[in-house]
């Protein structure tokens, strides 16, 4: 008997997230997926872009959420979702990350009986002041089935009373996609197009509310970021959240960082993989940057991906532009990394397990 399994995507980190796992569903050939679009990102670049480079589907449902506060984007996702649900429930709903998606689409499952399978479950920062934190926490309690990259998330839940059979460890299916997609990506020759040379720029993403919201604490690495760009170029593609911030606070005018427009996932990665060094505020890129062998640094004073700190090659700086301009010399000065990390279950492979997981987790209920 063939299954329906619905997916939910609406922010960046989804789509690479979901695109394994759709693939491998697919390729069983008893499962029909269909991919439910909440649209939290609008911008092509964060969005529509990525179901082209990616390979997926089009989306059967596109909610047209677009932005607003926590609590508005996370109702227009529950009131959106909880619609597609009830016209004809799914076998399960799957829900990736942590984003505001996320946490909506698994409560409006929840409450209407349709089982909730969360990719990238059991990840914790314990820092309650990030929105992420909480869509983790809440996502990860409703849930059914729970699949893990790595183990430190399986320690988290069973320390959480989760029940160890509603547990698998599947790996990372962002990295299925990173290596899958990255010698497409150097074959688009990104650095030439925009004129850098490898190992010879630092790439900058920066986009949490909690930093570029802040005038006094985005103005200070904007700083450090504009003293590092008279050793080498600085490259920072702009989230239309933290472009929107410079446009009424500091600014990058008359400064050695080149702003860019949103980039499209091929030539981020392009330029992930080539960076002498990525300084970040982003989940994802702490994985990607690990996986690639890059070194990268973390603005921020918490991080739920511990694994890349303690195997990957990200260094945790806290949200102080000292610390990060010491950091940045340090990283310059030393010898660049020549082998990749080598990160359990990052192989590639994440994908058809997961879709294995799910389809015995589906047999299981008859």
């Amino acid at each position: 008997m063939t299954s329906r399994v619905q997916v939910v995507v609406g922010a960046r980190p989804n789509f690479v997230k979901a695109a394994p796992l759709v693939h491998a569903l697919v390729e069983l050939g008893d499962v029909d997926v269909e991919l439910i679009h909440t649209g939290q990102h609008y911008d092509r670049a964060l969005s529509e872009g990525f179901f082209e480079q990616l390979d997926i589907p089009a989306p059967t449902h596109h909610l047209g959420v677009g932005s607003g506060t926590q609590a508005e984007q996370t109702a227009a996702v529950l009131v959106g979702v909880e619609r597609v649900l009830a016209e004809r429930p799914p076998d399960a709903l799957v829900v990736a990350g942590d984003v505001n998606s996320t946490m909506g689409a698994a409560l409006a499952a929840a409450k209407l009986g349709v089982p909730v399978v969360h990719l990238e479950s059991g990840l914790r920062s314990r820092d309650w002041s990030m929105p992420e934190e909480i869509n983790r926490v809440v996502t990860d309690r409703v849930a059914d089935l729970l699949l893990c990259h790595c183990q430190e998330a399986v320690d988290n839940l069973i320390a959480e009373g989760v029940p160890r059979e509603r547990i698998a460890l599947v790996g990372n299916t962002m990295i299925d996609s990173l290596l899958r997609l990255l010698p497409v990506a150097r074959a688009k020759d990104t650095l030439n197009t925009l004129g850098l040379a490898s190992r010879e720029f630092v790439l900058v993403t920066l986009h949490r509310p909690a930093l570029v919201d802040d005038a006094v604490l985005l103005g200070a690495v904007l700083e450090v970021l504009s003293d590092l760009g008279r050793e080498l170029p600085v490259v920072f593609p702009m989230h239309p959240r933290t472009r929107a911030r410079l446009e009424s606070g500091p600014t990058l005018d008359g400064t050695h960082v080149r702003l860019l427009e949103p980039l499209d996932y091929l030539d981020f990665i392009a330029l992930e993989a080539e960076a002498r060094v990525v300084i970040t505020d982003s989940g994802g890129v702490q994985e990607e940057t690990s996986a690639l062998g890059t070194p990268c640094l973390t603005y921020r004073d918490t991080t739920e991906r511990a694994i890349t700190a303690e195997l990957g090659t990200n260094r945790m700086v806290g949200v102080d532009p000292d610390a990060l301009r010491a950091a940045c010399q340090h990283e310059l000065a030393r010898q660049m990394p020549t082998d990749r990390p080598e990160i359990p279950l990052w192989d590639g492979r994440a994908g058809p397990r997961a879709a294995k997981a799910i389809t015995d987790f589906l047999s299981a209920r008859g």
